[in-house]
């Protein structure tokens, strides 16, 4: 393996860095009684030109958390921050604690649930950095309308997001 091709020409290098304090409030609020899940875009594929996004997801004690699923388009990988979560990794259910790490590849079958009752946090990275903002806020749409969706309209939702429910 080999570093990939330059990306930045100039000679000097240039002052670019982004700071997000650890204080900035959710940009996404999923549920707003503070039992749901809390998002921060800590960077979004806009900010990084593509190549990834970093989400902080703060999961209240309500259990919570996608079905098995898998992406044709982008990597996910979930690092465990606090708390328990569990995450599958397409044979088999673990329980995911402080520092525990799951990598998919494009296609791999995962999922992710906080069945702890308590609060749980980790960090979600895409690659390439999709625009999962927009999937995340749509989800956040519908649950703070109750509104029920049918089979075919979730199929429709999720394939819009490259979701795909198995």
């Amino acid at each position: 393996m080999s570093y990939p091709e330059a990306r930045y020409l100039g000679e000097n290098g240039e002052n670019s860095g982004v700071f997000r304090p650890a204080s900035a409030p959710p940009d996404l609020i999923m549920r707003p009684d503070g039992t749901g899940t809390n998002v921060h875009h800590l960077a979004t594929g806009a900010s990084t030109h593509g190549h990834f996004g970093l989400y902080r997801w703060e999961m209240g004690p309500r259990p919570s958390g996608p079905s098995p699923h898998f992406h044709r388009t982008m990597t996910e990988s979930f690092y465990v921050l606090s708390g328990t979560i569990r995450l599958y990794n397409g044979e088999r259910w673990v329980e995911g604690t402080p520092g525990d790490f799951l990598y998919v590849p494009e296609g791999g079958v995962h999922a992710f649930r906080n069945e702890s009752g308590e609060p749980a946090s980790m960090l979600l990275l895409f690659t390439p950095g999709a625009p999962r903002e927009a999937y995340f806020e749509e989800l956040a749409e519908i649950a703070a309308s109750d509104r029920e969706l049918s089979p075919e309209e979730w199929t429709e939702v999720f394939s819009r997001h490259d979701q795909y429910m198995v």
